[in-house]
């Protein structure tokens, strides 16, 4: 009896065989086969094969997904802080974005110039108080339903606009850059109300950050060659919401975010497609944080007199 009549699974020692993986020639039995384009291989074969092979990338070079978690997971954690801020109020207080205020003895925000008559000592609170982290916890908070024209509204348009632009935008980037956008877009337009706005006055929404992903919307579809009419349109009416929320909402914050999202898109979508393209959109990534961090740092030394709060 010859050898290759008695050979055996490599995998199942008491299971005869006469067939071999084309990869690595072991023989294998029947549970052990798997199909390839030519004969068949073993299981440890094909997972090597598969390993092998490129992972397909977007447009940005992120890793392709077919679910945009991000933006689920974005989605839910504005609503659920929505939920928590009704049933406590005093989280909007704590964590909305203030450049800086006077607090009175009872915890009521004095607002007003001129001489201030209190019964008991005053603290002062926000950004230029050192409460750096108002600047990104107040894009995840939203006007409470029982403040203010917008109330719910306020929450729904920009959850409305999240769930429809950002699962494509996140599926064009990929998980990790769509992150980072989205919280650079949050924070340019936090650092743009701190600039341009009234200490004092009081913002929440999520409204910078939808703005940025807008930009990278329209910026992506631009760099893929899309229908730039339908595209355009976005953009348009994008601005035009810009324009006519001046009169009842923090432009500063919608164009704050605009900007910043529209431009790491740029970095993102046009890096080289070599080895230099991580280099590129982290470094682009990295000097819009530097710029970010120096303007809220002299706008809060300002604030202060000279004095920067860690």
């Amino acid at each position: 009896m010859d050898s290759e009549s008695t050979a055996t699974c490599y995998r199942h020692p008491a299971v005869e065989c006469h067939v071999r993986c084309t990869r690595c020639e072991r023989y294998i039995c029947p549970d052990c086969m798997r199909e390839a384009a030519v004969g068949h291989q073993c299981p440890e074969c094909v997972k090597e094969g598969a390993r092998s092979v490129g992972q397909a990338r977007t447009i940005a070079g992120g890793r392709m997904s077919a679910t945009p978690v991000v933006t689920y997971v974005l989605f839910t954690l504005n609503v659920l802080v929505y939920l928590a801020e009704v049933v406590r109020p005093g989280i909007v207080d704590r964590f909305a974005m203030v450049g800086s205020r006077l607090i009175g003895p009872d915890g009521t925000p004095l607002v007003g110039d001129g001489l201030v008559l209190s019964s008991g000592p005053l603290r002062g609170e926000g950004v230029a108080q050192g409460e750096w982290e108002r600047m990104l916890t107040s894009a995840f908070l939203h006007q409470s339903p029982f403040e203010g024209a917008f109330g719910i509204v306020h929450l729904t348009l920009n959850m409305v606009v999240l769930w429809q632009l950002g699962r494509v935008v996140e599926l064009m980037l990929g998980r990790f850059r769509f992150a980072v956008l989205y919280l650079l877009s949050a924070l340019g337009g936090s650092v743009l109300e701190l600039v341009l706005t009234d200490p004092g006055q009081v913002s929440v929404g999520a409204s910078g950050a939808v703005f940025g992903v807008g930009a990278a919307y329209y910026v992506l579809h631009r760099r893929l060659g899309a229908d730039l009419a339908r595209v355009s349109r976005l953009l348009l009416l994008l601005l035009l919401w810009l324009v006519v929320s001046a009169w009842f909402t923090s432009w500063q914050g919608h164009l704050g975010g605009l900007l910043v999202g529209g431009a790491l898109a740029v970095a993102f979508a046009y890096a080289p497609r070599d080895g230099r393209r991580t280099v590129v959109q982290a470094g682009a990534g990295a000097a819009l944080v530097v710029l970010l961090a120096v303007t809220a740092v002299v706008k809060v030394s300002e604030l202060t007199g000279g004095s920067v709060p860690l």
